[in-house]
């Protein structure tokens, strides 16, 4: 498997890499989760997009931010990988690679996170601690994480 990586501001994304990546989360946040949300919800525009491409197909994908952009600290969000994926562990991929470019591109090695709660073992496992007692965000069980403090 060759996974390429694709790191672009809104304005550069192409039509087809904006379907593509919209249609990914859709897939796993709206269907696959069961959870109707706005999922377009203005913040796209803000935060740069990182893209895990194989032969041309999205299926790998997170948005990150700068400081102040979404919390306080830089953040990293909508962090999916594509069901047929799953079982290649591309979700450790992209957080490695979501970190590294938070520190290259923002200089941020504090970053906070709004985690689903089933996932705490996963963040923990890329240094984030839990930080907040449990909220409800569209229904689904969340925990804030912070790395780096």
């Amino acid at each position: 498997m060759n996974l390429e990586w694709k790191i672009k501001r809104f304005e550069a994304l192409s039509a087809s890499e904006l379907y593509d990546l919209l249609q990914l989360r859709s897939e796993v946040f709206v269907v696959e989760q069961d959870c109707v949300y706005q999922d377009i919800d203005g913040k796209d525009r803000k935060a740069l997009h990182l893209i895990g491409e194989v032969d041309g197909e999205t299926v790998c994908y997170a948005r990150l931010f700068k400081p102040n952009d979404y919390f306080e600290q830089a953040s990293i969000g909508r962090v999916v990988v594509k069901q047929t994926y799953r079982d290649k562990k591309l979700g450790h991929v992209l957080m490695r690679e979501a970190i590294i470019v938070m520190k290259k591109h923002f200089d941020a090695t504090k970053i906070t996170i709004s985690a689903q709660l089933y996932l705490k073992k996963f963040y923990e496992s890329h240094g984030f601690i839990q930080t907040s007692e449990m909220y409800l965000e569209d229904d689904i069980p969340h925990i804030e994480m912070k790395k780096g403090n």
